[in-house]
């Protein structure tokens, strides 16, 4: 079979990262589906076209920057593949854009695996989740994507460690996605470039107790978890009403609130019975600041990303 006779097509579900106190480390796969399809024509300009619908139906960018043709480009380059012409990409999106659920990294996952299949590059789902890892620059958005559910990612020696975490039945997780964007490079420009020793102390207890809390449904721990000390407080006040959805959060009894990624949307996390309170006390709060918002109850286990047969 001739790389023009093969059509390949994956799946890859939206993440929410920077869980509480795991920053950079801690991300949970979430129920939103970016779909991408390639193809080689037999004519027309060499280089890659994109038809867009969904999310990414008004994505302003060249088409030979986009960041699933940069994964796809990579993977190949990890074998010393050489990346064909005319490639053909069809992508839909359910992935809020700018909203702290991972739109760029489920791309990257999708360019590389889209290369792993057509190419026959022979990537695992490691390979994939170091492709990716090192377009988007840490993790923990990467491998919930790729690997499903829960995970604690870090880089170790150029390498991706990973172990999945394990989340109680009793507990949900409850996402509300507003309607503005917060773009990642303010977001970064919020952040210090030094904390304080006492800072850091606190923020690795809080690392330790946020997956305690998230396997046993400890609310004592998860509570002093999701009070995130490294990167909440610099940019909450980027993301309007904030405070207001955290104090509705919690007022129908959620466990704790915080930030979904970098926002800006928000995560809290809920037991099962207060899930649906939860999501509309959420959207309510937004709502009466003048944000439409969208807020939903997360399943309980997401898988990663697969190929469509």
């Amino acid at each position: 079979m001739t790389t023009s006779d093969r059509v390949a097509t994956v799946r890859v579900p939206a993440s929410a990262a920077n869980i509480g106190a795991g920053f950079d480390c801690v991300g949970v796969a979430v129920d939103r589906w970016l779909t991408a399809s390639v193809r080689q024509d037999s004519g027309g300009s060499p280089e890659p076209e994109f038809e867009r619908s969904g999310t990414l139906a008004g994505l302003n960018t060249r088409d030979s920057h986009d960041a699933i043709y940069v994964a796809f480009r990579a993977a190949a380059g990890a074998k010393k593949i050489p990346v064909p012409e005319r490639l053909r990409f069809t992508v839909t999106s359910e992935i809020a854009v700018g909203r702290g659920l991972g739109s760029s990294a489920a791309a990257f996952v999708a360019g590389a695996a889209l290369a792993n299949e057509m190419l026959k590059l022979g990537l695992d789902s490691f390979g994939i989740a170091e492709v990716g890892t090192a377009l988007e620059g840490h993790p923990d958005n990467v491998c919930p994507s790729v690997f499903g559910g829960a995970t604690l990612a870090l880089t170790h020696a150029g390498q991706v460690i990973l172990s999945p975490l394990e989340v109680h039945s009793a507990l949900a997780f409850v996402f509300a996605v507003p309607e503005f964007v917060l773009e990642t490079r303010r977001a970064r420009e919020a952040l210090p470039n030094v904390v304080p020793h006492i800072t850091a102390v606190h923020a690795a207890a809080k690392g330790a107790a946020l997956v305690r809390g998230l396997a046993t449904a400890d609310e004592a721990m998860l509570a002093a978890a999701l009070d995130d000390v490294l990167h909440v407080p610099h940019r909450r006040r980027l993301v309007r009403g904030y405070d207001a959805v955290l104090a509705a959060a919690l007022e129908a009894g959620a466990i704790g609130a915080t930030l979904s990624g970098a926002g800006s949307s928000m995560l809290a996390v809920t037991r099962q019975e207060k899930a649906e309170e939860v999501a509309a006390a959420m959207a309510r709060a937004w709502q009466l600041t003048g944000v439409k918002a969208e807020a939903f109850v997360g399943k309980q286990r997401v898988k990663g990303f697969h190929v469509v047969a």
